[in-house]
């Protein structure tokens, strides 16, 4: 009788839980309701450690420019089973000794429910979504991902009491903004799909927070610069694809005019201020979005520093439609505010940002050509 009674209660229970689930209005679920699906659900709970001072934090879109760094470094800092990478595609990296990686489609709410409930997730890092020059290509799917993806985040991190992080970009600033400097609260009205769903994602962000005390958090990256990635065609990839064609061919042609000033920032630093940001307790910050940026420069002024390196470059330039998104976007970044308030700083500047990217090629060319020689001394 008693495993009849049990087995009724848990056909109920899995027919009424959603329901319930959808129906919370306080920020965090009810405790016996979480008790009771946490316990149901946990795969490995030897495996995912809950302290308090270690987070379980679950990072979307971990396979992009920025999620694998940040996971190699949350998994230094709290553990390599509290920090759980997310993808809709196959891992990159390489599977032993590398912590958990699950499969995460971010317009699924029902498949993002059974991973926060199961690694009982604290924190969540999004992000997924389509950057300015493909999602200029698809409009329909970048509302899909950027802002239907997001209302998933911003529903389940209410529904469970998750701290949430949605980076935003110097996109999310249009022509009508000031551009040099560029401060934190301001006139934005950009003209992208990728500028306007960060717009979004700021303004509903800051909206959860007064309204279910959702502790919600957003930083604006300049352009993000790492010799781990390739330059996938963005407005500020020129500044990574001139090293690989400066160390390869030796010469570069510039998609953009030689005086536009864009504000940028050295993927180390880039990571280190989500980490730090993350870590600032709610009560301290006065803002849920910040600017942060390292530097200023121009394509001229980038290159005369890589020619330190290789006097012999060849430049050319060929402006194309991007430099009309580039002069829509901040020249300079004022973040005095995320220094003030929660004390920001970066660590490289122009030269220490050119030294460490040939420093990183030289090394990752290297290591390519070893690799090819190996294989066909294989054959």
């Amino acid at each position: 009788m008693v495993g009849m009674a049990l087995k009724t209660f848990k056909n109920v229970f899995s027919r009424t839980a959603p329901f319930l689930l959808n129906q919370t209005t306080d920020s965090q679920i009810p405790v016996g309701l979480m008790t009771l699906t946490s316990r149901r659900c946990i795969n490995n709970p030897a495996d995912v450690q809950h302290q308090e001072e270690h987070p379980v934090v679950l990072i979307t879109g971990s396979q992009g420019q920025l999620g694998t760094g940040l996971a190699r470094m949350l998994r230094a800092r709290y553990g390599k089973n509290n920090v759980i990478m997310s993808d809709i595609v196959k891992r990159r990296e390489p599977k032993h000794n590398s912590g958990h990686y699950v499969y995460a489609d971010i317009l699924d709410f029902n498949n993002l429910q059974e991973i926060v409930v199961n690694y009982n997730v604290d924190w969540i890092i999004h992000f997924s979504a389509l950057l300015s020059a493909v999602g200029e290509q698809n409009v329909s799917l970048a509302m899909r991902v950027n802002i239907e993806g997001l209302h998933n985040m911003l529903e389940l991190s209410r529904q469970y009491g998750i701290k949430l992080f949605v980076p935003s970009t110097i996109g999310a600033f249009g022509p009508d903004s000031p551009r040099n400097p560029t401060p934190d609260i301001t006139i934005q009205r950009p003209r992208t799909i990728y500028g306007v769903s960060k717009v979004h994602a700021e303004l509903l962000g800051e909206y959860f927070n007064h309204r279910f005390g959702l502790d919600f958090r957003s930083l604006r990256f300049p352009g993000v610069i790492s010799y781990d990635s390739l330059p996938g065609g963005g407005t500020t990839d020129y500044a990574v694809a001139v090293f690989h064609e400066a160390m390869r061919t030796g010469r570069y042609q510039c998609y953009l005019r030689p005086d536009t000033m864009l504000p940028m920032m050295y993927i180390d630093d880039c990571l280190r201020s989500v980490v730090e940001f993350m870590e600032v307790p709610n009560q301290d910050l006065r803002m849920r979005t910040y600017n942060v940026q390292a530097m200023s420069f121009t394509p001229a002024e980038l290159f005369e520093e890589i020619k330190l390196y290789i006097p012999k470059l060849e430049i050319t330039y060929k402006p194309d439609e991007r430099q009309k998104i580039a002069d829509s976007w901040p020249m300079r970044f004022d973040d005095s505010r995320a220094r003030a308030e929660w004390g920001w700083s970066h660590r490289y500047d122009l030269k220490a940002l050119v030294k460490v990217m040939f420093e990183g090629l030289t090394s990752k060319f290297q290591a390519e050509k070893q690799a090819s020689r190996a294989s066909r001394y294989a054959l």
